[in-house]
């Protein structure tokens, strides 16, 4: 990702917490009772956001980081897939792969996106809540860079997220490979897995299946910033708020670019979740894109603010797309 930042002031949320919260119940309690009488999809539970445990996701990022640099392409990415492949199918989940080929400044590249979805919703809305990570890391030839947190937290999150959420529908885990640039961000070169997706998605008419998209990226930091980018971010502060960590969240404007801009100029809703102050001190970057991006550096508690307040985003989605 790359960002050009400026300090804003945090914004408040703009939606009514207390509204959300009072509409949940008695809809939810009367769809349970009609399903029960009429034999149709099983009703939706509450997520049990809570039981997000940061512990497991920092041993999953520790295990990604155990096979070293995963750049696109590498044999060590390759392992990585198989390993958040196999994870996904324990959860109980559905796995599909998107490999290709695109040019990049050092020659064609194959790349692999993962995707696992969770059971379909045969009643209601039905329109699915993407949640994205990417799991490469930048390639370098003069430092061993692990991304411990820039590809590692994330997808550490997301892999504990699609644990807590399995029995959800209508719910993909989307794990994008090439989002890293291999030179410098432009249109030729970097967030190919993101932009292959979003192309699939419109080859096949599918967008206006999409509800929202929300990426994770760079969570795992000790001292944890996380800024907010996309175009609903007052919900994103709901759900911190929500989930007590409000605190933690700021608004971060559209300067971000990650790999939920293919799906916002694709027009689908994306918000992202980074923290761009990965550094040796408050406001600084310096740990970015070197060898410091190491697992010391990471917090497990870090990783469950995030992962709890992005189990909690999911809920409101999923309440204002049943017009809770």
């Amino acid at each position: 990702m790359i960002a050009a930042r400026m300090p804003l002031p945090r914004q408040l949320g703009m939606y009514a917490e207390q509204a959300v919260r009072a509409s949940v119940w008695f809809p939810f309690i009367l769809v349970t009772l009609v399903l029960a009488g009429c034999g149709g999809s099983p009703a939706r539970r509450p997520i049990q956001w809570q039981q997000f445990d940061g512990s497991r996701a920092y041993e999953q990022v520790a295990k990604l980081v155990g096979y070293g640099p995963r750049p696109a392409g590498s044999d060590a990415l390759g392992r990585s897939a198989t390993y958040i492949e196999t994870q996904l199918q324990d959860y109980g989940l559905t796995t599909d792969e998107q490999v290709f080929v695109a040019p990049t400044p050092f020659g064609p590249k194959q790349f692999r996106n993962i995707i696992a979805k969770t059971r379909v919703q045969q009643s209601g809305p039905g329109r699915v809540i993407i949640i994205g990570s990417h799991y490469d890391t930048k390639f370098f030839t003069n430092i061993t860079f692990v991304g411990a947190n820039d590809g590692g937290s994330s997808t550490g999150t997301l892999l504990e997220m699609a644990r807590v959420a399995a029995d959800q529908p209508n719910l993909w885990f989307v794990f994008f490979d090439g989002e890293e640039a291999m030179v410098q961000y432009t249109d030729e070169d970097g967030l190919w897995g993101s932009k292959f997706f979003v192309d699939d998605l419109k080859s096949k008419d599918e967008g206006k299946r999409i509800k929202a998209m929300m990426l994770l990226d760079m969570i795992g930091d000790k001292n944890l910033n996380v800024t907010v980018a996309g175009t609903f971010a007052p919900l994103v502060f709901d759900a911190a708020r929500a989930a007590g960590y409000r605190d933690y969240f700021s608004y971060g404007g559209n300067s971000i670019l990650d790999d939920h801009v293919p799906f916002m100029r694709a027009g689908i809703p994306a918000v992202d979740l980074i923290d761009f102050e990965f550094g040796s001190a408050p406001g600084l970057n310096d740990y970015w894109h070197t060898d410091k991006d190491t697992l010391d550096k990471l917090s497990p508690h870090s990783m469950e603010i995030v992962g709890q307040t992005a189990l909690r985003l999911i809920e409101l989605l999923q309440n204002e797309a049943s017009g809770h």
